[in-house]
């Protein structure tokens, strides 16, 4: 088929192919990015925390009725945990500080060397007199796990003793000794300077993620010291069930602790899949508000190709039926129709692809965004080639179906 023709007809005519070729341009940018955004924040919100099958764990924080005294609060924690265990369907308990994806825990700077004047990173703190790298199915790398052995009983309130044993993930250790290719036995210390507490590496973890789960390495930065504490007011303990029984031994646990009797109260408990949907609820919208701005984008693109495809068969109908009493074919004509949107969309394409990269550009400088990748671009020209040739077909084949002797007929 001669181009020429078709070019002249779109040159006498510009006003509605330019804007045509603006919408798809727009389209084309906004799409790209926005789907590049979505991926990312996918990416982010599927990260794995380090707990295997998270939908099994859950946790149940209590609080005593009165103040207790060291002794005591030893005692409540040790029949907590074991009243816990007790309940059919528990496989392991464990108390913690805090748990991954929660949004709330406690950090602290460290370094790898006590003349150092800056940080090394901060560490998620992680404090537990039992296993959690049984009852979260944590992987370790290197080492050991911690045993009873290793557990201290420690008042806040009155003593100032710290353990000196340390498990580490593999993230902090790459952190505080860039280079290393094993970190078991090396020496970590809790603050900066002088004063800086020393603890041997006994452990390795793969991952385990810090209750905020901040973008990049700092979210898996995360530190574990087998301590058992007493003087705070609140206790945690986090539980992994058998498969599928979570919600029945959820219920079974807490209404145990009830029952208990024992001067205290069950704040709440609390699976750590809520955890991670509050956590990325905000992700999650995101992702949703865009997707729903691309596909209008898309259905408004389509209309606009309609809506000038149906105009200009209407304005062409006397030249369309001299063509077919001069012997174009219906396939002549549907071609004709078909190219000329080709050749619009092309246009907002080329245009789009350069504005997609200038919006990246944007978006990297002001947001620290990852640079778009070609293929969002392709994909996003394809889509648009496609959506055009779809868009068009409909008036491109009433044009066709024209009749010499209607569409030359004078109104």
């Amino acid at each position: 088929m001669a181009f020429h023709p078709i070019l002249s007809a779109l040159l006498r005519n510009k006003t509605g192919p330019v804007l045509v070729a603006i919408q798809v341009a727009l389209s084309l940018a906004i799409l790209a990015n926005a789907l590049h955004i979505v991926n990312i924040r996918q990416a982010v919100a599927s990260r794995p925390s380090g707990v295997a099958q998270e939908h099994d764990i859950f946790q149940l924080h209590v609080s005593p009725l009165r103040e207790l005294s060291h002794e005591e609060q030893l005692s409540r924690i040790k029949s907590d945990t074991a009243l816990l265990r007790a309940v059919p369907g528990v496989l392991s308990v464990a108390g913690t500080s805090q748990t991954p994806l929660s949004r709330s825990g406690s950090y602290s700077s460290v370094s790898s060397d006590l003349k150092q004047e800056r940080e090394s990173g901060v560490a998620a703190f992680y404090i537990s007199p039992d296993s959690l790298v049984k009852t979260w199915g944590l992987k370790l790398v290197e080492g050991r796990d911690f045993n009873e052995a290793d557990v201290m009983e420690i008042d806040q309130k009155t003593s100032k003793d710290f353990p000196n044993i340390i498990q580490i993930t593999k993230a902090m250790g790459e952190k505080a000794w860039p280079g290393a290719t094993s970190f078991l036995g090396k020496t970590l210390y809790i603050g900066v300077g002088p004063e800086a507490r020393p603890m041997r590496v006994i452990g390795v973890i793969d991952t385990l993620q810090s209750p905020g789960a901040q973008v990049g390495v700092d979210g898996e930065t995360s530190v574990i010291i087998a301590v058992r504490l007493t003087g705070d007011r609140r206790a945690q303990y986090t539980i992994r069930a058998e498969p599928g029984q979570r919600d029945r031994v959820m219920k079974e646990a807490d209404q145990a602790l009830r029952r208990a009797a024992n001067n205290q109260v069950v704040l709440r408990s609390k699976t750590l899949d809520e955890d991670r949907n509050e956590r990325y609820r905000a992700d999650v919208g995101l992702s949703w508000m865009l997707v729903t701005v691309s596909a209008l984008l898309l259905l408004v693109t389509a209309s606009g190709i309609v809506g000038m495809a149906s105009l200009w068969v209407t304005q062409r109908r006397k030249q369309i039926g001299v063509r077919r009493a001069l012997g174009a074919r219906r396939i002549d004509i549907l071609r004709y129709f078909i190219t000329e949107n080709i050749i619009i969309t092309s246009i907002g394409v080329g245009t789009g692809v350069l504005l997609a990269l200038g919006l990246n550009q944007l978006l990297v400088s002001a947001l620290e965004m990852a640079r778009l990748p070609a293929a969002y671009m392709v994909g996003g020209a394809v889509i648009f080639w496609l959506l055009g040739i779809g868009a068009v077909y409909g008036p491109a084949w009433r044009a066709a179906s024209i009749s010499p002797a209607m569409a030359t007929r004078s109104a």
